[in-house]
């Protein structure tokens, strides 16, 4: 069902991992986090993708972090591919961005406020790579075959991977319905849980989103239990020094024990 170039442990009967930083922000900790998590994804037989933003579009403030520039940060993805051996994931949020981005990494990811921008989407299958498109916090799991639905008839070939990350509750809330996992599952496209992004709490007064990482393991468990084929996690050395979406990471140090108990779910519903 996941056809992804240079993915590795695909002969496994686990689930797949989406992982990395929310921004990239240099060079050397893109690399560090990378070898960290290729590591741990051999020894649990994972497959493994690197995920990490170029640019930050969708910030609240408006001297908040975006990025360390495009081209440099693009190029930051490129150099963790080829040196793992990896694929790298990374969103776009306009039309022209695509046909750039796609030049570095292997997937293009559509993020949940626009994943209805018709456009964005069709320019981002004609590139010819992997599309992941989040489900928007306002819709339904079902509603979701509109997108797989302009992928698919903008170009058959592309891979079309969904991803979950949670529904607005009032404000400054968000929870998950694992129906939307079943219920996207059924367009016969691999299924992402994002596990982080779906504990924010956005809209805060001060300007910056807050969340609740502890709840990581419990919303990651439950996925795994409903049939998620993969799981979408940002992490990093330092959360509280993160430039973008820090309240809401795991502790890089965390992940293996994470991601072993997440191996003896998987196996015990097999």
């Amino acid at each position: 069902m996941l056809s992804i170039p240079k993915l590795k442990n695909t002969d496994s009967s686990q689930f797949f991992l989406m992982a990395g930083p929310c921004a990239i922000e240099g060079r050397d900790m893109a690399l560090r986090i990378a070898e960290h998590i290729v590591t741990l994804t051999d020894k649990f037989k994972i497959p493994y993708i690197f995920k990490g933003s170029y640019r930050k579009a969708n910030r609240t403030k408006v001297d908040s972090f975006t990025g360390i520039g495009d081209e440099k940060a693009l190029k930051i993805l490129q150099e963790v591919s080829d040196t793992f051996g990896i694929p790298t994931v990374t969103d776009i949020h306009e039309s022209h961005e695509a046909a750039f981005a796609a030049e570095y990494v292997d997937i293009l990811q559509i993020p949940a406020f626009l994943c209805r921008q018709t456009e964005l989407i069709a320019a981002a299958a004609r590139t010819g790579k992997a599309v992941n498109v989040k489900k928007g916090q306002f819709l339904s799991g079902a509603s979701m075959k509109f997108a797989v639905e302009k992928i698919n008839e903008t170009n058959p070939a592309c891979q079309v991977l969904l991803t979950d990350r949670g529904n607005s509750f009032g404000y400054g809330e968000l929870i998950v319905d694992y129906r939307n996992l079943p219920a996207m599952r059924a367009f016969d496209v691999p299924v992402i849980m994002d596990c982080t992004h779906s504990l924010q709490q956005p809209n805060q007064e001060s300007g910056v989103t807050g969340g609740k990482p502890k709840l990581i393991e419990t919303i990651a468990k439950a996925a795994i239990a409903v049939g998620a084929d993969g799981l979408f996690i940002e992490t990093h050395f330092n959360p509280a020094e993160a430039k973008s979406d820090g309240a809401n990471m795991l502790p890089l140090d965390q992940l293996e024990g994470l991601l072993e108990k997440l191996v003896r779910v998987r196996e015990s519903i097999l």
